[in-house]
């Protein structure tokens, strides 16, 4: 007998055995396996395996992929085709043993993530994107997009977010970074952080995020929801949403922010800028709502600057004198985060102190010392008012670091 009929035949039975727990599932899969089957005992490692694959998909909604997802140290899932499974592990990318027996059945598990956050996926709707209920974010291409076969990937997240203590004891920054942030962030300016894929800009964020007063009310926005502000008491948690089939009920990251306005927030943090939302964010920002936060990728400060002028250029036709003025405007701090051989690090945090003859003027504050991390520059903080005037606390370490001079 094939193993889809197989399959079929252990389903139908399963359906009869009501309210199974996983042990008599496993049990009623065994037996048919023995029934269809001959197998010694010198063959019982093989039964194992088909059990266990067969098991996972009639029990598991990922199918072969739960161990994967279940695995805390697994970071990322990377399915390249039915047959093409690969994963990452203490930062080393291998190959997982087991893999899809058909086209079919990748893109059925597929559909059947997206269907959970009410999103399609088919040959008319090729690419989406999604979340799993862990907070996992999941990216799929159909096959008529991809040439080597439908692709699946998968970003995991742990529910322990980081906090910048433990960034500092992972060597993402130094004490003194760490503190300069924390200040900077209670204090209500307006942070934006570069990086590249994987870089850890959500882990930044997140951690960020915990250094905003408790009290204030805190409006986060995302495309597929990441950030976990656990300690926030008012906040307000939005996720966009793609059109259904009829192309209707979409909601966009740019709708989010212009409705968030009306929310009275005291933070705006925007999860990811890709396109024209970036025009509302610096809107927001501009706007008096100090302290707002978002990522975006880029390969530097300066060149984030740049990819947030082709964004804001693509969105409204404006003069590009008068976006650079919004954007010196809107954004205090950039701060830039990179994956390199031995780890993430806090490339560069800088004071975006305005735009003068076609140039951004930066005052960049820390800086990559070129072998391990990033140090302080010895340069002074220029725009020091929101700090002097909320941050009492931070202002003698701050002096004593060398960011601020009195």
């Amino acid at each position: 007998m094939k193993e889809e009929q197989l399959i079929r035949k252990i389903r139908e039975r399963l359906t009869i055995c009501q309210d199974l727990d996983d042990i008599d599932a496993m049990g009623i899969i065994l037996d048919c396996i023995l029934e269809e089957a001959d197998m010694c005992m010198a063959e019982m490692k093989e039964l194992e395996l088909l059990a266990e694959k067969i098991f996972l998909k009639t029990r598991r909604s990922l199918g072969i992929l739960t161990p994967l997802v279940e695995d805390s140290e697994i970071t990322e899932i990377m399915v390249n085709g039915p047959d093409k499974i690969f994963y990452e592990k203490e930062g080393n990318i291998l190959r997982a043993s087991m893999c899809f027996d058909s086209e079919e059945e990748l893109e059925e598990i597929m559909q059947r993530i997206m269907s959970e956050v009410h999103r399609e996926i088919n040959e008319l709707n090729p690419i989406a994107d999604a979340r799993l209920p862990d907070g996992s974010r999941v990216n799929g291409v159909f096959r008529n997009i991809a040439v080597s076969g439908s692709t699946l990937t998968i970003r995991k997240f742990s529910d322990n977010y980081m906090e910048l203590e433990d960034l500092t004891a992972n060597g993402t920054m130094t004490p003194d970074t760490a503190l300069l942030l924390e200040a900077l962030t209670f204090c209500g300016y307006n942070l934006f952080v570069s990086g590249g894929t994987s870089s850890g800009k959500t882990t930044l964020l997140n951690a960020l995020g915990g250094c905003i007063d408790p009290s204030e009310r805190v409006i986060v926005i995302e495309d597929s929801a990441e950030l976990k502000l656990n300690h926030s008491e008012n906040l307000v948690h939005m996720e966009c949403r793609q059109d259904n089939r009829m192309g209707r009920g979409g909601v966009t990251m740019a709708g989010l922010i212009k409705s968030s306005l009306r929310m009275r927030p005291d933070r705006i943090i925007v999860g990811e800028v890709r396109g024209e939302e970036v025009v509302d964010m610096l809107q927001a920002m501009n706007t008096g709502h100090a302290g707002s936060m978002s990522t975006g990728h880029g390969n530097s400060v300066k060149g984030m600057l740049k990819r947030l002028e082709s964004m804001y250029l693509m969105a409204v036709p404006l003069e590009i004198d008068a976006i650079r003025a919004q954007i010196a405007e809107g954004i205090d701090i950039m701060i830039h985060v990179e994956k390199i051989s031995y780890g993430r690090r806090v490339m560069s945090v800088s004071e975006l102190l305005g735009y003068e003859e076609g140039e951004f003027l930066l005052n960049e504050l820390i800086a990559f010392d070129g072998k391990d991390t990033a140090i302080p520059t010895g340069s002074f903080m220029r725009n020091t008012d929101r700090l002097f005037r909320k941050g009492e606390k931070y202002i003698d370490r701050l002096q004593h670091m060398g960011f601020v001079s009195i």
